[in-house]
């Protein structure tokens, strides 16, 4: 049974949310994609310039094996990508890190390269990390082939026809990604060559860039290995289904902890879309066209979470009571009720919270998403180019005081308990990168970094309760210095209070999923796909504008968030 929407109160919005509710792992994990996504960004700026993408090599043999480059001009600065396509062994194919073989390799290249640079790349790329770069190599990138789809497409193109419909929504990519590197990784230019550019100062935006080339390759590909195969009977892939194929991704342990060794990005990025959320529901009234917009987009997602399939059960479960309470939802918030309400966003929000978490988080995406003239701008406030810093004349009085009174979740938590402990996290040394331990069950423990904030708060405020009263935080460290690193994190927290996740980072309960998915819809992805806990799938610039429909302005390029694909062969 629906809840009544005489249940939900009639009331001026609040501000912004508060810290303690939207910063928790939970709900972190049933974070959607919005109109703010570093992607939708991306696409709305190269729209607004009308950008051109042109191929200037093309050498790919008739198996689809050789190289490519894509060109366009952005924002006054020229951009490549560097594409290429390898033979690979069915057993060297996983999306593993520790893969050192892939099916393409790319990279993207600041400026238009010459044939030694292509030379260079083709015998560094396909390397990956045992390559060696340069400073025009601002992104480093590998994908591998989603085989039974992409040979599917092939034969099916090859043979005059569009693939199958229900295989294309199914998986939604040819090919997957297993990393995109920037920001320096692996001697590739650092970020400080790009982070004043216009088109790419916002976060993620060479990445984001990069992903979107490597989608229009693999569109490529196929018609051409198609095309080489039966060039008598071959058709390209159709526009429709093009459209309909964006890029796959596995993202794993490697990317959880961004979010907690870049506190002040993160709290910009959440800042950002709790301020435009605020924006919205402080609307008293609404028009016309937005409510219809409104009602036309919760239809679009029924029938979006309808085509969500995934192989995990758990997961599937999840969305298959989602898929239950949006139903129900669309039985209550029609164009009538849009229109007898006061604050009509604001009461949407309060009727939400009559279900779970993910219908909660959705609703929050869905309200945003007709408000682009309200909202768009604050992309341009999620970057941060600040450090957190620690102020030494603070009085210990006003930092045990804001521990008390903000730092509650975690003076809470009982480590004490052994499930409280149970995890750690620590740095890989074949690989380099983050991965999580069972303390109890596995070594490496005295190596562990410090994600655990929690724990660090409640060793501070202990020493903050005993500390000399009118003492500084600069005095109370000398005697203390192995409180440095949590009180500046408790300061930055002050000033940023979106900085923190307010949950325990080593106890049994944490799942870094939930890490990944915040992170992942921030970037626009959609179509989760769990393989644990620690690692999952996703679908990126699925129903998103090709290169030429770029060209036809922002007006009919910004209507792909949670795409439903129609497609006919």
């Amino acid at each position: 049974m629906h809840p009544s929407p005489a249940h939900v109160p009639v009331q001026q919005p609040k501000a912004l949310r508060d810290p303690d509710t939207v910063m928790r792992l939970a709900r972190m994990g049933a974070s959607f994609p919005t109109r703010l996504s570093f992607m939708r960004a991306l696409i709305r700026r190269m729209a607004a310039q009308k950008v051109t993408v042109t191929r200037p090599v093309w050498e790919m043999n008739a198996a689809g094996y050789g190289r490519a480059v894509y060109s366009l001009h952005l924002s006054g600065h020229t951009y490549s990508l560097v594409a290429f396509s390898t033979e690979l062994a069915d057993e060297n194919r996983t999306d593993r890190v520790i893969a050192q073989a892939w099916d393409s390799s790319y990279v993207l290249f600041d400026g238009t390269p010459t044939r030694a640079d292509l030379d260079r790349l083709q015998e560094n790329a396909p390397r990956q990390e045992a390559g060696r770069f340069e400073e025009t190599d601002l992104v480093l990138s590998r994908a591998n082939k989603s085989v039974r789809l992409f040979n599917h497409v092939v034969e099916s193109l090859a043979a005059g026809q569009q693939p199958a419909a229900d295989l294309v929504s199914a998986t939604g990519y040819l090919m997957r990604t297993t990393a995109v590197y920037g920001n320096g990784k692996f001697g590739i230019a650092d970020r400080a060559v790009i982070q004043n550019r216009p088109a790419l100062a916002g976060p993620f935006q060479a990445e984001m860039l990069t992903v979107w080339l490597i989608r229009g390759f693999t569109h490529d590909l196929v018609s051409h290995i198609a095309a080489c195969r039966a060039p008598d009977t071959a058709v390209s892939l159709s526009p429709a289904f093009r459209r309909a194929l964006g890029i796959g991704n596995s993202t794993g342990l490697g990317m959880a902890p961004f979010l907690v060794s870049h506190p002040i990005l993160m709290n910009n990025w959440i800042l950002a879309r709790e301020t435009a959320l605020a924006e919205v529901r402080g609307l008293e009234s609404t028009t016309e066209a937005t409510r219809a917009d409104c009602v036309s987009l919760i239809a679009r997602v029924a029938r979006h979470l309808d085509q969500w399939v995934v192989p995990d059960e758990q997961h599937m479960n999840r969305i298959t009571v989602l898929r239950r309470e949006w139903q129900e939802l669309q039985q209550i918030v029609t164009l009538d009720w849009l229109l007898g309400n006061a604050y009509p966003w604001d009461r949407l929000m309060a009727l939400s919270e009559n279900w779970g978490l993910d219908c909660q988080e959705l609703v929050v995406a869905l309200i945003l998403e007709p408000h682009g003239d309200l909202v768009d701008g604050y992309t341009e406030c999620m970057d941060s180019s600040h450090t957190p810093r620690l102020d030494p004349t603070m009085t210990v009085e006003v930092l045990q005081e804001y521990v008390q009174t903000g730092c509650i979740w975690a003076l809470k938590i009982d480590f004490q308990a052994p499930v409280s402990t149970s995890q750690f996290w620590y740095v890989s040394e074949e690989k380099l990168e983050p991965r999580l331990g069972l303390r109890e069950e596995e070594p490496g423990a005295d190596r562990e970094l410090p994600l655990d904030i929690a724990r660090q708060i409640q060793a501070l405020y202990r020493d903050l309760q005993a500390a000399i009263p009118g003492h500084t935080v600069a005095q109370f460290l000398l005697i203390h210095p192995e409180h440095r690193y949590c009180v500046r994190r408790v300061q930055t927290m002050m000033r940023y209070p979106y900085s923190e996740i307010r949950d325990n980072l080593i106890g049994q309960a944490c799942h870094p999923i939930d890490m990944l998915r915040c992170k992942l819809a921030f970037f626009g992805a959609a179509k989760f796909d769990p393989k644990s806990d620690r690692w999952t799938r996703i679908t990126l610039y699925q129903g998103a504008p090709l290169a030429e429909d770029i060209q036809t302005g922002v007006a009919a390029c910004d209507d792909w968030w949670l795409p439903v694909l129609a497609l006919n062969p």
